[in-house]
Protein backbone atom coordinates (compact mmCIF):
# COMPACT_ATOMS: atom_id res chain seq x y z
CA UNK A 1 0.00 0.00 0.00
CA UNK A 2 1.36 3.39 -0.97
CA UNK A 3 1.90 6.11 1.59
CA UNK A 4 -0.60 8.97 1.56
CA UNK A 5 0.45 11.91 -0.56
CA UNK A 6 1.71 15.11 1.00
CA UNK A 7 -1.38 16.93 -0.26
CA UNK A 8 -3.74 14.57 1.60
CA UNK A 9 -1.62 14.77 4.76
CA UNK A 10 -1.57 18.55 4.47
CA UNK A 11 -5.37 18.64 4.21
CA UNK A 12 -5.73 16.37 7.25
CA UNK A 13 -3.34 18.48 9.33
CA UNK A 14 -5.07 21.69 8.25
CA UNK A 15 -8.42 20.21 9.32
CA UNK A 16 -6.95 19.27 12.71
CA UNK A 17 -5.49 22.78 13.06
CA UNK A 18 -8.91 24.33 12.38
CA UNK A 19 -10.46 22.41 15.29
CA UNK A 20 -7.63 23.24 17.72
CA UNK A 21 -8.71 25.26 20.75
CA UNK A 22 -7.40 28.82 20.95
CA UNK A 23 -5.15 29.71 23.88
CA UNK A 24 -6.64 32.69 25.77
CA UNK A 25 -3.40 33.34 27.66
CA UNK A 26 -1.20 33.82 24.58
CA UNK A 27 -3.35 35.41 21.85
CA UNK A 28 -0.27 36.30 19.80
CA UNK A 29 1.14 32.74 19.91
CA UNK A 30 -1.27 30.02 18.84
CA UNK A 31 -0.53 26.36 18.21
CA UNK A 32 -3.13 26.49 15.45
CA UNK A 33 -0.91 28.89 13.47
CA UNK A 34 2.09 26.58 13.85
CA UNK A 35 0.10 23.55 12.72
CA UNK A 36 -1.14 25.39 9.63
CA UNK A 37 2.42 26.32 8.68
CA UNK A 38 3.54 22.74 9.37
CA UNK A 39 0.85 21.50 6.97
CA UNK A 40 2.71 23.27 4.17
CA UNK A 41 6.00 21.48 4.93
CA UNK A 42 7.14 19.30 2.01
CA UNK A 43 8.32 16.44 4.24
CA UNK A 44 5.17 16.06 6.32
CA UNK A 45 4.78 12.47 7.53
CA UNK A 46 1.72 10.39 8.46
CA UNK A 47 3.20 9.94 11.95
CA UNK A 48 3.23 13.70 12.51
CA UNK A 49 -0.41 14.00 11.46
CA UNK A 50 -1.42 11.04 13.64
CA UNK A 51 0.48 12.43 16.65
CA UNK A 52 -1.26 15.78 16.24
CA UNK A 53 -4.65 14.10 16.04
CA UNK A 54 -3.84 12.06 19.17
CA UNK A 55 -2.92 15.24 21.06
CA UNK A 56 -6.13 16.97 20.00
CA UNK A 57 -8.31 13.97 20.91
CA UNK A 58 -6.54 13.44 24.27
CA UNK A 59 -5.80 9.79 23.44
CA UNK A 60 -3.16 9.22 26.14
CA UNK A 61 -5.36 10.67 28.87
CA UNK A 62 -8.12 8.26 27.86
CA UNK A 63 -5.73 5.32 27.55
CA UNK A 64 -3.92 5.97 30.84
CA UNK A 65 -6.34 7.78 33.20
CA UNK A 66 -4.89 9.32 36.34
CA UNK A 67 -5.94 7.89 39.67
CA UNK A 68 -7.63 9.96 42.37
CA UNK A 69 -4.51 9.50 44.47
CA UNK A 70 -2.41 11.09 41.73
CA UNK A 71 -4.81 14.01 41.31
CA UNK A 72 -5.06 14.66 45.06
CA UNK A 73 -1.55 14.30 46.52
CA UNK A 74 -1.41 13.79 50.29
CA UNK A 75 0.81 16.84 50.86
CA UNK A 76 -1.57 19.24 49.09
CA UNK A 77 -4.87 17.59 48.15
CA UNK A 78 -6.39 20.76 46.64
CA UNK A 79 -3.35 21.74 44.56
CA UNK A 80 -4.69 20.80 41.12
CA UNK A 81 -8.21 22.06 41.87
CA UNK A 82 -6.78 25.45 42.89
CA UNK A 83 -4.53 25.51 39.85
CA UNK A 84 -7.49 24.86 37.55
CA UNK A 85 -9.59 27.46 39.37
CA UNK A 86 -6.76 29.98 38.99
CA UNK A 87 -6.55 29.38 35.23
CA UNK A 88 -10.31 29.67 34.82
CA UNK A 89 -10.52 32.91 36.80
CA UNK A 90 -7.48 34.31 35.01
CA UNK A 91 -9.09 33.59 31.64
CA UNK A 92 -12.11 35.61 32.83
CA UNK A 93 -9.84 38.45 33.96
CA UNK A 94 -10.41 37.85 37.67
CA UNK A 95 -7.26 38.11 39.78
CA UNK A 96 -6.61 37.22 43.40
CA UNK A 97 -6.56 40.19 45.78
CA UNK A 98 -3.10 41.19 46.94
CA UNK A 99 -3.83 40.26 50.55
CA UNK A 100 -4.76 36.67 49.60
CA UNK A 101 -1.50 36.36 47.69
CA UNK A 102 0.45 37.90 50.59
CA UNK A 103 -1.06 35.62 53.24
CA UNK A 104 -1.21 32.53 51.01
CA UNK A 105 -4.99 32.26 51.24
CA UNK A 106 -7.00 30.65 48.47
Amino acid sequence: MAAPSTKILSQKLSAIAETWVKDPFRPNLQLQTFLKSLAAHPRLTPKAVEATRALRDDVMHKKYPLSARMLRPATSPLHYERLLEGFQKSAQGIGRPWWKVFFGIW
